[in-house]
C-alpha cells in the first residue's frame, strides 16, 4: 500500500505511509497510528526492515533542510476495507501495488526504491527480522 502525498515535501509522490512519533511515542506505535491516519487502514507491524536515513525536502542539497532518520515496517492490514477515511492533509490518494510493479515517482525519492529493494529481498528469502519489543499496540486502542 502507497499513499500518495497531498504536501510538501514530495508532493504528489508515493510514499509508505508514515510520519513522526509523538513525544514518549514507540516507533511501532507511530507507525501504525500513522497508516491509520494515512491510509485509513487499521495494521499490525509484523516485521523490522531497517532505518534509511534521508533529507525532509524537496532540494536535497538545501543546507538548511532536516535530516530524518525513518524506520520501515512490514505491516498487514487487520481489514479488508478501510475503518476510517485518511487524512486529506496528509493524503491525496491510497493505491495497492506489487512490490515488483511500484509506480514512478516514489518519495523520498532514491530512498524509497532503496526500501523497496530490501523488501523484496526479505520477502524472497521469507526471513522477517521481528520487532525487538512489546510495544504499546495503537492497533489495540
Amino acid at each position: 500500500m502507497l499513499v500518495r502525498r497531498a504536501r510538501d515535501p514530495w508532493r504528489g509522490g508515493w510514499c509508505a505511509p508514515g510520519g513522526f512519533c509523538e513525544p514518549g511515542e514507540h516507533p511501532v506505535a507511530a507507525a501504525e497510528r500513522e497508516v491509520l491516519e494515512e491510509s485509513g487502514f487499521r495494521v499490525r507491524v509484523t516485521g523490522y526492515l531497517g532505518v534509511w536515513l534521508d533529507v525532509y525536502a524537496d532540494d536535497r542539497d538545501d543546507p538548511g533542510a532536516d535530516t530524518i532518520s525513518v524506520a520501515y515496517y512490514l505491516a498487514k492490514p487487520l481489514e479488508d476495507a478501510p475503518s476510517a477515511p485518511f487524512d486529506p492533509a496528509e493524503t491525496a490518494e491510497v493505491a495497492w501495488y506489487p512490490i515488483e510493479a511500484l509506480p514512478a515517482n516514489l518519495a523520498p525519492p532514491g530512498t524509497l526504491e532503496q526500501v523497496a529493494a530490501a523488501a523484496r529481498r526479505v520477502l524472497a528469502a521469507g526471513v522477517v527480522a521481528p520487532v525487538l519489543d512489546a510495544p504499546p499496540r495503537y492497533s489495540d486502542r
